[in-house]
């Protein structure tokens, strides 16, 4: 009888295909009991570095990328979603988000790039992270071109969140338990609503001086005359001033008001959003603002200034 030789193992090529609305949803359930993205946040740069190292930990092989499918208004990415797509190894895929809320398009974008990785050998194995039963064709595609599917969800609080026929196809299936997903996702308040007389009578707003009193008066109260002697270095303190606030503006008009008030209240940036800060402000001003560390505080103060004025006594502070 002839022996054949033991095939020695191979390497696995993978990619990491994520239902952003899947994972927030179902993570906000076991979590927190809502399904709500406005009442909770979500560390998201280090989860999808977690969930890289977790896939490393059960497949041998390399990552090809990982696609995080996410849904926006009119495909106009929030200042989360720019941050993502500014990952390495990480692509960002948007579907539309309605006016009641609903993800358009995403189902459709994870199927025709599953079957697409697939078909042209891009990768012999696919982590999906997803719940619905629409995955199904998705997943029965890849396999057709011989990838394996591996399907992770989220601990349900009770009951189920994954289709059993999903499930069923699937080639090995794993949990995300609340443990792991604990550290990446925080509480966020939702105001209280007012009680009926506060309704009725009219709102006290208050002043953006009342507001921001105590960041004024530590202001220099005029900004000293430069010495007659000395050559004036740098860019212009207003123009820089002027440029922050008309980025802000900007900013607030193209990317929507929702977007610009997650990043109160401040005053750090993520680094994606400082640098684009920089590059509009250096576009408005037709000079380099980089070597003049200075001018660029005169920005950000300024940039902050009139998102402040913007939402003055939307927010608590």
């Amino acid at each position: 009888m002839t022996e054949f030789p033991v095939p020695l193992p191979t390497l696995a090529r993978y990619a990491v295909i994520v239902d952003v609305g899947y994972i927030y949803a179902a993570a906000g359930e076991l979590l927190f009991n809502t399904s709500s993205r406005r009442e909770f946040r979500v560390d998201a740069d280090k989860l999808i570095s977690a969930l890289t190292r977790h896939v490393d930990s059960l497949i041998r092989g390399e990552l090809l990328r990982v696609y995080w499918y996410d849904a926006a208004r009119d495909r106009v990415p929030t200042i989360d979603q720019r941050v993502i797509a500014q990952m390495a190894w990480v692509k960002l895929r948007l579907g539309n988000l309605n006016a009641r809320g609903q993800q358009k398009g995403v189902d459709a974008q994870i199927r025709a790039d599953m079957e697409a990785l697939a078909r042209h050998r891009a990768i012999t194995d696919a982590v999906l992270i997803a719940g619905d039963e629409d995955m199904v064709p998705a997943v029965e595609a890849a396999q057709a071109f011989g990838v394996r599917v591996h399907l992770w969800g989220v601990e349900p609080p009770f009951g189920t969140n994954q289709a059993e026929r999903l499930v069923w196809e699937a080639d090995t299936v794993e949990i995300l338990d609340r443990p792991f997903l604990e550290p990446y996702f925080t509480r966020q308040p939702v105001p209280a609503e007012p009680p009926a007389a506060e309704v009725l009578a009219p709102p006290s707003v208050p002043s953006p001086a009342q507001l921001f009193g105590d960041r004024e008066r530590t202001a220099p109260p005029h900004r000293p005359a430069p010495k007659p002697a000395a050559p004036r270095l740098g860019p212009d303190r207003e123009r820089v001033e002027e440029a922050g606030e008309h980025v802000a503006h900007k900013w607030i008009l193209t990317r929507g008001a929702d977007n610009i008030r997650d990043l109160l209240p401040g005053p750090i940036l993520p680094p994606v959003i400082d640098k684009e800060l920089l590059v509009d402000a250096e576009k408005e001003l037709g000079l380099s603002l980089r070597p003049y560390q200075e001018a660029r505080e005169w920005l950000r103060d300024a940039f902050w200034a009139r998102v402040r004025r913007e939402f003055a006594g939307k927010y608590e502070p």
